[in-house]
């Protein structure tokens, strides 16, 4: 909740702001309150979707009430291999396009492949540059339906292999390798660093190949795993911390994928918060007066900065030092983003 977190099944049932109904929270004077859970045309502020997301800078949460949701009666997933990451992305904008809410919408790179098929045999196909996971959920017949109009567009989109899960069993076998891809980094590089920001999915192809451009300024490996319905992006920048200035590097690196999705109209965060080394960016994503906003609702709520104190709102110092950074370039080389 503090990171308004995501997952594989957010495209369909929300994030967790969707689904949270009410929290109790303890204030900085010591106060306890409730938020949520009134009518929708109950007078006064709606505080609840601002403690959502808010990663402990506002108050102390101590309950939240969440919706429940059932579980499907059936659940099928198609996986698709790709002769690359433009037509996997091709596939994902054509299933939107055609109306079509997946449970799951998830895609994977052949590194990420690569990675993950060793360690969890999920019969991934190991010569596609991209392979593209597509749940159905609900009743026998909208499954049924669903997956042949969804295997039909991603016949149309160029895949080259199509395989739908014929039981529970290769369900999850299907998935586990996606779920898992974080810990089988483990297996090909000592240290990993994780990104998460969030861009339009038109652009998902053309962002991906800036990303693989990186990977020769920095020097660095990158592996992509995503949320690829909702445009969420987790590159995950491979290193070693013991050999020299490899982890200012992977920074370096983090920080211009997230310059490249504020470029392209996106978000420095999908669902894992800004934190605290996303706050230079912050200052790409938002204008001065929207930075005031935020730190004004901070004041509001905790006017002595007592709450989470490192993680602070840009101020004009900082982003005028950090734009000055960003221009000249300074120690940390940004790319030459292609202008989409």
């Amino acid at each position: 909740m503090a990171e308004n977190s995501g997952g594989v099944h957010c495209l369909k049932y929300g994030l967790t702001v969707h689904n949270v109904l009410r929290v109790r929270v303890v204030t900085i004077e010591g106060e306890i309150v409730e938020l949520g859970g009134e009518a929708p045309d109950t007078p006064g502020l709606n505080l609840l979707q601002a403690f959502i997301g808010s990663e402990g800078m506002l108050g102390l949460v101590t309950e939240v009430t969440v919706r429940l949701i059932p579980r499907p009666r059936l659940a099928r997933v198609v996986m698709a291999s790709f002769p690359g990451v433009e037509q996997a992305g091709e596939g994902v904008t054509r299933i939107i396009a055609d109306g079509i809410i997946p449970a799951g919408l998830e895609l994977m790179d052949k590194r990420a492949v690569h990675m993950v098929e060793p360690f969890v045999k999920a019969g991934y196909d190991l010569e596609a540059e991209a392979i593209l996971l597509c749940e159905s959920d609900g009743t026998p017949d909208e499954v049924a339906e669903e997956i042949a109009r969804v295997e039909a567009l991603l016949r149309e989109a160029g895949a080259t292999r199509l395989q739908t899960s014929s039981s529970e069993e290769e369900r999850l076998k299907f998935w586990a390798g996606r779920k898992n891809a974080f810990p089988a980094a483990g297996r090909i590089s000592p240290d990993y660093y994780c990104m998460d920001g969030t861009i339009p999915r038109r652009h998902l192809g053309k962002v991906l190949a800036a990303i693989a451009g990186m990977e020769n300024q920095f020097g660095l490996r990158c592996s992509n795993v995503f949320h690829a319905g909702d445009g969420n992006l987790h590159p995950l920048i491979l290193f070693d911390a013991n050999q020299p200035d490899e982890v200012e590097r992977a920074e370096a690196f983090g920080s211009a994928i997230l310059e490249l999705c504020v470029q392209v109209g996106g978000t420095i965060t999908g669902e894992h918060g800004v934190g605290l080394e996303k706050i230079n960016q912050m200052c790409s994503q938002f204008t001065r007066d929207e930075l005031d906003v935020f730190s004004a609702v901070k004041r509001a709520f905790d006017p002595y900065g007592l709450l989470n104190p490192l993680k602070l709102i840009p101020t004009l110092v900082r982003c005028a030092e950090y734009g000055k950074m960003h221009v000249h370039q300074g120690d940390i080389r940004f790319p030459d983003i292609p202008r989409f």
